[in-house]
């Protein structure tokens, strides 16, 4: 019983999900998403369904292979060698293998395979920007957790001064030095620091539910992230939007894809115009057959497949005359599809030069923000320290002590979420420069 016992406790024990022994880091979060996200393992069936799409192309230039058998029994009245008509029945056996290679179809294959590779090419760059924008989101997050997680240590300290206040005021009431009245009002505030802290508690964990989901995990229990050094706002110097414009658009794997499309469509036009062309194919072949009349002695089935045995090589070459404009037109959609398709390039590098504008002016506002909450913070803390020695002091009453506490948390919290919401912008503009978030 007690081995029983120790083997359940050490098959619960190996399935422990491991994100329970350590706290995540951003880029193990992101490496994670990558990894087990359901719909970039949609994305690489696109890219293995462009692979074979290929190797289909290429093989297009190898020749084809078939053989062929056939059986034929004919019963009734049939022509004789006499030239007369007479009721016999005869059998007739044959077999027989071909093939066809193309020589020449007008560089139809040659483009076809540029074609597809173009497009091979294209899927893993959506590939990759479908990673980017996972990442983004991942980071995104996760930043929201910590934010959370910095709300739910200011909302702990909050309690724990009231509750402190609390004591003092209890002490001073039991000396006759303070008011019920006063006692009542600290009360009702330490139960609603309380409820303010679980409901913090409440937002971190959904906070850390969204960034579970999202990589994937089957639940957010035991799932904690690891807190990074935040940098110092005023000491972080920013790129200017052209600068980091000549570095996304050279890297950028939409922009990529983008050009790689013009370039297919370049190949759809090269394959319509191909359809003008003449097209030259050998072929070659080797039959025999038995032959077989009741009635009459023929020779053995192996004697006649030997006498019958014949091979043939040759060429066949196809000129295109006139196909009702079907070429014409098919060359015009192909030409049009070009031009689409690279008006759609233009258009993704101006969304994504006024993309770069945003997230960098957001980025300079942020650290505006950032800068000036800080300030703000050490401005309220002071005010809070110079309160709480007056409170002590009997110099100012629960209610001042209550408001300078307050503005001291809020000013504490509006810094935490000035750094970090800094910390997502400079993510940003680090992704379109190519930086690994």
């Amino acid at each position: 019983m007690k081995n029983n016992i120790l083997i359940l406790g050490l098959s619960l024990c190996t399935f422990v999900p491991c994100q329970a022994q350590r706290q995540w880091t951003l880029k193990q979060c992101i490496d994670y998403a990558i990894e087990h996200n359901i719909s970039l393992k949609q994305q690489q069936q696109t890219v293995v369904q462009q692979e074979i799409a290929l190797n289909t192309s290429r093989n297009n230039r190898l020749p084809n292979l078939s053989a062929s058998a056939s059986q034929t029994f004919n019963f009734g009245r049939g022509l004789t060698a006499e030239n007369t008509y007479a009721n016999r029945n005869t059998m007739n056996s044959s077999v027989g293998m071909s093939t066809n290679v193309p020589i020449y179809t007008g560089g139809q294959l040659t483009h076809d395979i540029n074609l597809k590779r173009l497009n091979l090419q294209a899927a893993l760059a959506d590939m990759s920007k479908a990673k980017d924008n996972l990442s983004i989101q991942v980071a995104s997050a996760y930043l929201e957790v910590l934010y959370q997680k910095e709300l739910v240590k200011i909302a702990e300290n909050q309690l724990k001064l009231a509750e402190v206040q609390k004591k003092r005021i209890e002490q001073l009431c039991l000396n006759g030095r303070a008011a019920e009245s006063d006692l009542a009002e600290v009360k009702s505030a330490v139960a609603a620091d309380e409820l303010q802290l679980t409901q913090q508690r409440n937002s971190y964990q959904l906070a850390l539910l969204d960034l579970s989901q999202l990589l994937e995990l089957p639940t957010p229990e035991g799932f904690d992230v690891e807190t990074p050094e935040l940098p110092e706002a005023g000491k972080v110097t920013l790129d200017i939007p052209d600068a980091i414009y000549q570095q996304a658009v050279a890297t950028k794997p939409r922009i990529k894809s983008e050009e790689l499309k013009v370039r297919s469509a370049e190949e759809s036009i090269s394959i319509a115009k191909s359809a003008k062309l003449p097209s030259l194919y050998a072929q070659g072949g080797l039959n025999s057959n038995y032959y077989k009349v009741s009635g009459f002695d023929a020779s053995s089935f192996g004697r006649q497949m030997k006498d019958n045995f014949s091979k043939y090589i040759g060429v066949s070459l196809s000129v295109p005359i006139f196909n009702r404009y079907s070429t014409r037109n098919q060359i015009r959609t192909a030409q049009a599809q070009h031009v689409t398709q690279q008006l759609q390039l233009d258009q993704a590098k101006k969304d994504l030069y006024k993309e770069i504008q945003q997230a960098y002016y957001n980025a300079l506002a942020a650290q505006s923000q950032c800068t000036s909450s800080q300030a703000a913070q050490t401005a309220a803390e002071t005010a809070f320290h110079l309160m709480e020695k007056k409170y002590e002091n009997g110099k100012a009453n629960s209610t001042e002590y209550q408001e300078a506490m307050v503005k001291m948390l809020k000013a504490q919290a509006d810094g935490v979420q000035a750094s970090y919401n800094f910390v997502f912008r400079k993510k940003i503009l680090d992704f379109y420069q190519g930086i690994e978030l």
